[in-house]
């Protein structure tokens, strides 16, 4: 059964078949040859999932970013990114990585961020003077703050799989996220000085400061918001999920004054497109998982570990590798959720905090996002920034070094991880 499944995977990720499809064929492909397992399993495991509660989260969060992202917003907050940074070696850049940063805790999306900081940001980078190659692969890489930031979608889907606590996971994504941030601008201003890239060295403008902070202040109070009502249970993540869409809302309505019929109908289609195809890769991934531990692989993989491995820091690192191995080629929603029933039970068996394990898996697979052969956000900004992905890749390697360093430390110092 566990053969036909892994080649019946595989062939058809090769034959680019979308990863949703994919679970659900393989799946029935992997039934077909069981003698003793019944096909009314699949349509069980894939009505599952659409009757869990917290799930209802996700389309109301992905809402909540789409009607915060309709109007003025991303301007806004890139107006004000700007006038921080805008002064330093590499500012122009960096202004893409607190971008991501402020977006991020609004989106919770990298493949909205990437579109949405790009189409603004790289256009305006390369004017300056900035190598096309380089703000590619700025916005390819920044984009994984996203996914950090509360609130993450992501860290949704590993809840889900791991039972871990979605405020909990919330919480312990700010910091992972802040220190890519840091990382990153870090990036830009060493290959600002080492390559001798444009800055401006305007004076810092607080007259122009405080009504951009002003503008901006409702979108960066919004992960703070999110993070209080579930940190001192005022709220379920599924009610805090429906009250930040109605802040969305009132934002746009009161404050902002740009929210549209159109602008809302297209908030309320987009959010329901991308539940769909998220909801495909949970249900199709629900009955690859059902398999898998019917199969007893969790188990098997877990004693192969501790026979073989031992250590827990060599467990650690081979877990990295395979995560990063599979965030190369397949999404991460549908990665999170195939690794995350195989990962918890070996993470118990050597003492390590599931809530770390969701951290670690969230960074190794965030960085999947950006690197070849199906990075998404690599070829977004490639597209976007008119070069080819090859020139986009050569300008990656220090941002894939920043974000190895991160990773190492997430984990192997188990304090880092923030817990309520």
């Amino acid at each position: 059964m566990m053969p036909v499944l892994i080649v019946t995977f595989l062939a058809l990720l090769l034959l680019a078949v979308p990863v949703g499809h994919v679970l659900v064929i393989a799946s029935g492909a992997a039934i077909s040859t069981s003698e003793f397992l019944p096909y009314n399993i699949i349509i069980q495991q894939l009505f599952g999932p659409s009757q869990s509660f917290p799930m209802l989260a996700l389309p109301f969060f992905i809402l909540a970013g789409g009607l915060m992202m309709s109007g003025t917003l991303g301007q806004h907050l890139v107006d004000f990114a700007t006038v921080l940074v805008q002064r330093y070696r590499g500012g122009l850049a960096s202004v893409s990585v607190l971008g991501s940063a402020t977006i991020g805790g609004v989106s919770g999306s990298a493949v909205a961020d990437a579109t949405s900081m790009g189409s603004i940001l790289i256009p305006w980078q390369k004017r300056e003077g900035y190598p096309a190659g380089f703000v590619a692969a700025n916005n390819a890489a920044t984009s994984m703050i996203a996914v950090l930031i509360p609130p993450s979608i992501p860290m949704i889907l590993y809840s889900l799989v791991s039972g871990v606590s979605i405020g909990g996971l919330f919480l312990a994504g700010v910091l992972p996220g802040l220190m890519i941030t840091a990382v990153f601008i870090l990036v830009c201003n060493l290959s600002a000085r080492l390559r001798n890239f444009p800055y401006n060295r305007v004076p810092f403008d607080w007259a122009r400061f405080w009504p951009l902070l002003a503008k901006a202040m409702p979108a960066l109070l919004l992960p703070a918001f999110i993070l209080v009502l579930l940190r001192f249970g005022i709220a379920t993540p599924t009610e805090v999920s429906v009250l930040a869409t109605l802040y969305a809302l009132a934002m746009g309505l009161l404050v902002y004054r740009d929210l549209t019929l159109s602008a809302f109908v297209k908030a309320v289609l987009a959010a329901g497109v991308s539940t769909g195809v998220v909801m495909l890769v949970i249900m199709g991934s629900t009955v690859v998982s059902w398999l898998v531990t019917f199969a007893q692989v969790p188990q098997a993989f877990a004693a192969w570990a501790l026979e073989t491995l031992q250590d827990p820091w060599a467990i650690i690192l081979v877990l990295n590798g395979i995560m990063l191995l599979v965030g190369m080629f397949i999404d991460l929603p549908a990665a999170i959720l195939l690794l995350g029933p195989i990962f918890v039970p070996l993470a118990k068996e050597i003492g390590l905090d599931p809530m770390q394990l969701g951290i670690m898996m969230v960074l190794n697979l965030s960085i999947g996002l950006f690197t070849p052969p199906v990075g998404t956000t690599l070829f977004i900004s490639s597209t976007i920034a008119k070069v080819p992905v090859l020139k986009v890749v050569k300008e990656l390697w220090p941002f894939y070094l920043g974000a190895l360093i991160v990773l190492a430390l997430f984990s192997y110092v188990p304090a880092l991880t923030l817990k309520f």
